[in-house]
């Protein structure tokens, strides 16, 4: 078996384990969205970015509830997880126009989560051709842009999401879109 090394997530993963307590619910009880980088707040779920992201634009969607089990989601819950999960991926394509996306959970510590305890989705694009070698030869990662700028990106498409919910009481349907 070959094993290949990431070790631009080491600093990441040493603090996950070592934190007291949660980002996400930091996040939440938070009034300064900017700097806890939340894009979206719904009514049972909420998303930001991700602070050590594997390209511009990854996203987590999380439940405001702390709960460490997608299994122990309520129906409300799944169901608009499912809706910003579409939600994102409209945005995410026309803000990034990426080429695919990534969109899964890491359960549990020995499956690679982070944050055990408050189970989250993430939304990676991807586009043909973004791994390179620069993560395995030179430890480093290379980005289009830093995380303000992405969040100064994706930010008022959120709001402008949230201003439309508001107005009509539902989410919108996604329409498939590649302009940037």
């Amino acid at each position: 078996m070959r094993y290949i090394s990431a070790p631009w997530r080491a600093d990441y993963v040493r603090k996950a384990l070592s934190m007291k307590r949660c980002f996400f619910c930091e996040a939440l009880k938070s009034r300064d969205d900017r700097s806890m980088v939340v894009l979206y707040r719904g009514r049972r779920n909420f998303v930001l970015l991700n602070r050590y992201p594997y390209t511009p634009g990854h996203l987590l969607i999380a439940p405001k509830r702390h709960v460490a089990d997608f299994v122990e989601a309520r129906p409300d819950e799944r169901a608009e997880l499912a809706d910003l999960l579409q939600v994102a991926l409209r945005i995410l394509r026309v803000r990034y126009a990426p080429h695919g996306f990534n969109a899964g959970m890491n359960l549990g510590p020995s499956a690679g989560a982070g944050v055990a305890g408050h189970y989250h989705l993430h939304v990676v694009p991807r586009w043909t051709g973004d791994a390179n070698f620069m993560p395995l030869i030179g430890a480093t990662r290379v980005f289009i842009e830093d995380l303000d700028t992405t969040y100064q990106r994706l930010r008022p498409l959120f709001d402008k999401e949230q201003a439309r919910r508001e107005r009509t009481g539902r989410p919108k349907r996604p329409t498939a879109t590649h302009s940037r």
